[in-house]
């Protein structure tokens, strides 16, 4: 690694992004799979409470209902459990809501336990990796438990239909493990060989091409992750790890790889039919496994400290706010301030201005379905159900566009209980949305973050290591070939790390300059490296051995 330190020219505060906010983008490709699972998780424990005339319970069972929009793209085996948590998740949470609501009515009470709550679950979300939707959902629904009517009687009955529904959300999200058992792995391999072939196509030099590197390393990260954690080892799954290898190989090579067979494979991966076989240049390479790269969870944990103020911090601040303005409902300035709080600051401020925008127009939105709702219970619970679809099949296209489908969701939920005055409903809507986006993002700003530059310069440090280390192996005249790629697919990792903490760190705002051009020579001489690691694998035509010892150094 070069010895030189530029002179950082980073300045400690940025300016607030406009521009591109509210741009939309391209859909998921399986928004179709939590839209359909949602509505499949909702729409018959709605109907039979709908058909027992006790619409007044669905709130605790779309609690359990809701799980259904995660976890979509794990494995079957690795979603089992991640579903199983996210549900003792939600019923820890509703649980601990419901308790506190039946013990007191104090309302400045209820705002702390449900900032606290939320800080939490932002915490162990962001440190499971859990996906989308993160951590909103489940402190929407603790936040809304907090409020609603309660004794210590009721209880284990409410917790006992979230359960329930959260079973059946289970089971909703695994039923399509009988038609396509592999299906993840397959979306998993396709997105790596997809963004691979994406960074072929800049040949390593042209416009654009650092972003479209790091993208692909990603996906191809997240790939070995899916093939992972998986059970024993198939054909299918062996087949899979060849086409992610060569992935990984068009990254180290883009000059040498072909994208148009990179996408033809990926392409091959869609439906049941078979993997396509994708022959390595030597036996040994079948033999290339994938190397866990998720770090421990505790060690995960220190680096969202401050994302954990910042969140205790906005939803208790913003509730507070909502209670001085006399607003009868002060978790929707809660959740608000929740669902703000990304990896920095730039990111945080454009999920204010998207939550704003995106909820001011669903308002107007329930405005115009309201008549419809208000036909009956049944037509009740069907907008409900529309607009749970429809927030799916919009919001990855950008989030504001999704909250115009989730906030006359929200407005509509509240009247199972009840049909109450629209007017009034959307005022309080409208107002504890700006409350809780402008005190959310002050205690954004106001919690600073001041250690991210340090998690830079342990990133750097991590990737120089894991560059030395493959280097050394690069020089012994016979390297162990696992020992090999185990090297390989940690710099890989390095690399990738250094990135998106690179990325997360310029966001932020109040502290030091960072040492960008020491990061831009880090990753030239990580890819080198990779570079020559690949052909020393025989996954690239042979060089002179000159060239390739050079490629290896810093």
């Amino acid at each position: 690694m070069s010895s030189a330190h530029p002179t950082p020219s980073t300045p400690p505060a940025r300016r607030l992004p406009l521009a591109g906010v509210l741009r939309l983008g391209r859909p998921s490709e399986i928004w179709f799979k939590p839209a359909l699972s949602v509505v499949a998780a909702i729409a018959p424990p709605a109907f039979t409470l709908l058909a027992l005339g006790r619409l007044d319970l669905v709130m605790y069972a779309m609690a359990g209902s809701l799980c259904a929009l995660y976890a979509h793209n794990r494995p079957y085996a690795a979603r089992a459990r991640v579903l199983v948590w996210v549900v003792l998740g939600m019923l820890g949470g509703v649980g601990v809501a419901l308790v506190a609501a039946s013990l007191t009515g104090s309302a400045v009470v209820l705002v702390t336990v449900g900032a606290l709550l939320a800080a939490a679950q932002k915490v162990l979300c962001d440190a499971t990796r859990v996906g989308p939707p993160g951590n909103v959902v489940l402190t929407f629904v603790s936040s809304a438990s907090l409020f609603a009517p309660q004794t210590l009687a009721q209880v284990p009955g409410h917790l006992a239909l979230a359960a329930a529904t959260g079973a059946w959300a289970w089971l909703v999200c695994m039923a399509p493990a009988l038609v396509r058992p592999h299906g993840p792995e397959r979306r998993a391999a396709a997105a790596a060989l997809k963004a691979a072939a994406g960074y072929a196509d800049t040949g390593g030099i042209g416009e654009g091409h650092a972003r479209a590197r790091a993208a692909g390393y990603a996906a191809v990260q997240a790939a070995w992750q899916s093939l992972l954690s998986t059970s024993a080892p198939s054909r299918t799954r062996r087949a899979l790890e060849r086409l992610v290898v060569r992935a990984e190989v068009a990254l180290a090579a883009p000059t040498q790889a072909e994208a148009g067979r990179l996408r033809a494979w990926a392409g091959s991966l869609r439906g049941t039919g078979p993997v396509p076989e994708a022959g390595l240049p030597r036996a040994a390479a079948d033999e290339l496994l994938g190397v866990a790269a998720a770090r421990p969870l505790w060690s995960r944990l220190g680096p969202l400290t401050p994302l954990a103020a910042r969140t205790a911090l906005g939803c208790a601040l913003a509730g507070y706010a909502s209670l001085a303005l006399g607003i009868g409902r002060p978790y929707w300035a809660l959740v608000t301030a929740a669902s703000l709080y990304q990896a920095n600051i730039a990111l945080t401020w454009s999920r204010a201005v998207q939550r704003v925008v995106g909820n001011v127009v669903g308002v107007l939105v329930f405005l115009a379905v309201v008549p419809l709702a208000h036909l009956g219970p049944a037509a009740l619970v069907l907008c409900c159900l529309a607009f749970s679809f429809g927030a799916e099949v919009l919001i990855s296209r950008n989030y504001w566009l999704g909250s115009v489908c989730v906030t006359p969701m929200a407005l509509l939920v509240t009247e199972f209980a009840g049909y109450q005055e629209a007017g009034t409903l959307m005022a309080e809507r409208v107002v504890d949305t700006v409350v809780g986006a402008l005190v959310g993002f002050v205690a954004a700003v106001a919690v600073t973050n001041r250690r991210a530059g340090d998690r830079v310069e342990r990133a750097l440090a991590a990737a120089d290591r894991a560059r030395e280390h493959t280097a050394r192996l690069l020089a012994e005249p016979d390297p162990e070939p696992m020992a090999l790629e185990s090297a390989r697919r940690g710099l890989a990792v390095a690399l990738s790390d250094l990135r998106a903490t690179a990325d997360a760190a310029a966001g932020e705002w109040w502290q030091r300059a960072l040492p960008q051009e020491r990061v831009v020579l880090a990753e030239q001489s990580g890819h080198r490296t990779l570079a020559a690691t690949a052909r020393r694998q025989g996954l690239l035509p042979d060089r002179d051995p000159a060239t390739e010892t050079e490629d290896a150094r810093p």
